[in-house]
């Protein structure tokens, strides 16, 4: 259900961008891009971001320790295959208290 709502915002996201690139122009749309990089490379901007998304990777991992401890042994293999190596890679990026490595 959330993976239908995230493809139906990009393909929204697109037509809308497609219409008022059209209609707007090259130069409009130079004007736009640059408008998006300047907040994009805002820090505040930047800390939220990283903010959000540390806060989702420890609700992700919240889950998956609920989902783990309910169901154990009846997950399907390639779940739980799946949910070890999400958890490995999280691991050394919440060890050093920095969150991400994107910057």
């Amino acid at each position: 259900m959330a993976a239908m709502r995230h493809r139906l915002t990009f393909i929204t996201g697109l037509a809308v961008g497609y219409v008022l690139g059209t209609r707007a122009g090259k130069e409009r749309y130079e004007q736009l891009r640059n408008a998006a990089r300047q907040i994009m490379q805002n820090p505040a901007v930047r800390n939220a971001a990283e903010s959000a998304a540390q806060n989702s990777r420890q609700v992700a991992s919240k889950a998956a320790d609920s989902v783990d401890s309910r169901f154990g042994d009846r997950l399907p293999e390639a779940v739980a295959e799946r949910v070890r190596a999400l958890r490995d890679q999280q691991a050394p990026a919440a060890a050093d208290g920095w969150g991400s490595s994107a910057t």
